[in-house]
């Protein structure tokens, strides 16, 4: 069962998805459309398009293709704005109940995207988990750093995209391996969300995260076939929905849960938020062992 009040922007149409690499080699855009209609069979709010760097009158042709199989909305997903004109030029909001596209994603550096707008009205997932200093881009190391940010890209949006409010915000805090966060990368990003949740200014926002980076390199069971790697992810949702996490990229065979807070998971994910440096990495590896 989906959990309520969390959308999914599905994440299978990706060139850096082994499998669907394949598709895109083999040129077979059949295969892709399928993987659309079996996410949208299987609930997602959205499907990620994302052709790796391809040119862009594939992603003109697949965003045709797909929306002739289904009515989900996309989410054009690529750093390239050449390919992002091409798939929210060929986008057909009509075929999507009138909804916008998303795109995927704006960065501080990558702020002409936003004259994009003026071609199809987008929703923007503004990447925050870095700013811009002395003019280069630098991660973002503290929570208030990775506010400032989104406070940033939230009123350069609305300043230049005349009509776009805050509910077409989607802003993206980055999120980090837990295996090898000795960075606090998970508490600056759930500071991050309190934080942007406790701001009027920035009232009816929505915030995402790529779920699967979470648990990247992670064995996804434990050696009796217990599911720990889904575990991980839905104790991050457990503790982050109510901080103002509404939507992530993931992916729709996931069984996405809230757990209740004597979970394994939930006490592995709390212990982590309390430790420092590689206390994180060996408590994940007790929670596998």
């Amino acid at each position: 069962m989906p959990i309520a009040g969390l959308a999914i922007i599905g994440e299978a149409i990706n060139d850096s998805v082994p499998s669907t690499k394949k598709l895109f080699e083999a040129g077979d855009v059949d295969g892709l459309v399928e993987l659309a209609r079996f996410q949208a069979e299987r609930g997602a709010d959205y499907i990620d398009v994302n052709i790796g760097p391809r040119p862009p009158q594939l992603m003109a042709e697949l965003v045709g293709r797909i929306q002739g199989a289904v009515s989900t909305p996309l989410a054009i997903d690529t750093p390239d704005p050449e390919i992002a004109r091409a798939g929210l030029g060929a986008y057909d909001p009509r075929r999507a109940a009138g909804q916008k596209p998303i795109l995927n994603s704006v960065t501080a550096l990558r702020a002409e995207m936003f004259e994009l707008y003026k071609l199809r009205p987008f929703r923007p997932i503004l990447l925050v988990s870095e700013h811009v200093v002395d003019g280069r881009s630098r991660p973002c190391r503290t929570a208030e750093e990775t506010y400032r940010a989104a406070q940033q890209l939230v009123e350069a949006f609305r300043h230049r995209c005349p009509g776009a409010t805050n509910d077409d915000c989607i802003i993206d805090p980055g999120i980090a391996p837990l295996g090898s966060d000795v960075e606090g990368n998970l508490k600056r990003l759930m500071a991050a969300l309190e934080l942007i949740r406790a701001d009027a200014a920035m009232s009816g926002v929505h915030a995402s995260v790529g779920l699967s980076n979470f648990t990247v390199m992670l064995p996804p069971k434990r050696a009796d076939g217990s599911p720990l790697k889904s575990a991980l992810e839905s104790a991050f949702l457990t503790k982050a929905m109510p901080a103002g996490l509404d939507m992530i990229v993931g992916s729709v065979k996931r069984n996405y849960q809230l757990l209740p807070p004597d979970h394994p998971a939930m006490i592995c994910l709390e212990d982590c938020l309390k430790a420092e440096g590689f206390e994180v990495i060996m408590r994940v590896r007790e929670f596998y062992s």
